[in-house]
């Protein structure tokens, strides 16, 4: 496929803007390629400024469950333009979208509407610390909770270690607060409470990682880490800004019957519009200003428009259950087609999907935490990944990502990437020969 107009504005974007893009992966860099600069998208399609077409399976990173361009969603964001783009005062929509959200997520008595992902994750710490009066937090390695300072922290030469800045800019006293444990282990969870009794203010993890590739959680891990925070008196925080009514109406914790003390949401809830959200316990919400002394605050917070889309979102999701039925049959497929194809060119690479995400592991190996998924031969997924590329898929760009499924995959569409997929893991064969 060519990629003329697409080389020369990433040449022109690296003039002006830090590495040619405004998100790291969007860069191509890890998979051997240069972007593919998109014009527009319909359902499962993305097409580029040089015509190429593909089937995408990014969606926005998450969002675009109903697929690229739905009807009702444009519909309601073009109604909420005309009457204004923002306003920096409180609207009828944004009560409309908390009261939906409440009831469609049990463990969120109340919330708070932000503007990413990152500031939902970080007002939640921030939340936690307030109510706790303790500063020390555990995440998990190989676990991405946007880029504030406390997440930017990298695991040391033990499982469970003081962190060290992962990004030069953080400092040294911020990274010292946060402390790592090991995905699916919680033993490395009971070392870390043990050996910082009583300075520990909440637990943060993905309940579905999605950060370095699909990843899920072992049977008993998240209710053991609820057990674990319960008697400790730690908030347990579930980062859902990808999982939140993605893998269930109700998110991960339906999945696995798990109530967190705060979740962050994000991507689906804004309709493919730039919007996040923090939400619990009201006991703990309360404390947020105005209500009380911790602070957040933010001048485009409740934007009409992204509520207007996401409030569409949601209420096509809540009336229509049956789409995450559809959503399993259809992701299934793939999975069951990828494996498919790994018998008939006898490879033993991994598969790992819950819900309507997955990721393909070039490893040999389980994949259920940071080292088992650093195991992966990142050079042949470059190699997978070009291929894909050329044969009309849109993957993520990164072996440590998860790819998303839509209603608008069509079975059609789904047996179209199973042939790719098979092309393009011969391609791999070859390279390797």
């Amino acid at each position: 496929m060519k990629s003329t107009k697409s080389n020369k504005l990433f040449l022109k974007a690296k003039k002006f803007i830090p590495g040619g893009v405004n998100s790291p992966v969007r860069a191509f860099k890890s998979v051997g390629t240069t972007p593919r600069f998109i014009e527009h998208a319909k359902g499962a399609y993305l097409w580029d400024v040089d015509g190429n077409k593909y089937i995408d399976y990014i969606g926005s990173w998450g969002p675009m469950i109903l697929g690229h361009s739905h009807p009702s969603i444009l519909k309601a964001i073009n109604k909420k333009a005309k009457h204004g783009t923002s306003f920096g005062a409180p609207t009828e929509l944004e009560v409309k979208i908390a009261e939906l959200i409440t009831k469609m997520v049990p463990s969120i008595e109340m919330l708070r509407m932000v503007n990413s992902g990152t500031e939902a994750t970080m007002s939640a710490i921030r939340l936690a610390r307030a109510y706790t009066g303790k500063d020390k937090i555990i995440k998990f390695d190989g676990c991405y909770h946007g880029h504030a300072d406390s997440f930017l922290i990298k695991a040391g030469s033990g499982a469970a270690t003081f962190g060290t800045p992962d990004s030069p800019g953080v400092t040294k006293s911020t990274a010292a607060d946060t402390l790592n444990a090991t995905f699916n282990n919680i033993d490395s969870v009971n070392k870390i409470i043990n050996d910082h009794k009583f300075e520990i203010a909440a637990i943060i993890v993905e309940p579905v990682v999605g950060n370095m590739g699909c990843i899920p959680p072992k049977p008993g891990f998240l209710e053991a880490l609820r057990a674990i925070c319960t008697k400790q008196k730690i908030i347990l925080i579930f980062d859902e800004v990808m999982t939140g009514f993605r893998v269930s109406a109700e998110g991960a914790q339906e999945l696995y019957g798990i109530k967190p003390d705060l979740t962050t949401l994000g991507k689906i809830i804004g309709g493919g519009l730039p919007v996040g959200a923090y939400g619990g316990r009201r006991e703990i919400m309360k404390l947020v200003a105005p209500n009380g002394p911790m602070y957040q605050a933010g001048t485009l917070s409740g934007n009409p428009l992204a509520m207007a889309a996401g409030f569409e979102m949601l209420s096509i999701l809540n009336k229509n259950k049956s789409i995450y039925k559809h959503l399993e049959q259809s992701s299934k497929q793939i999975e069951e087609g990828f494996k498919d194809n790994f018998k008939k060119l006898n490879l033993n690479f991994v598969i790992n999907r819950v819900g309507s995400m997955f990721t393909l592991f070039f490893t040999n190996n389980e994949v259920t935490d940071a080292d088992s998924a650093r195991m992966s031969d990142t050079n042949l997924f470059g190699i997978y990944f070009r291929a894909m590329l050329e044969n009309g898929i849109y993957l993520p760009p990164s072996q440590y990502e998860a790819a998303f499924v839509s209603t608008e995959h069509t079975e059609i569409l789904i047996d179209k990437t199973i042939r790719a997929n098979f092309k393009s893991l011969k391609a791999v064969l070859h390279a390797t020969k």
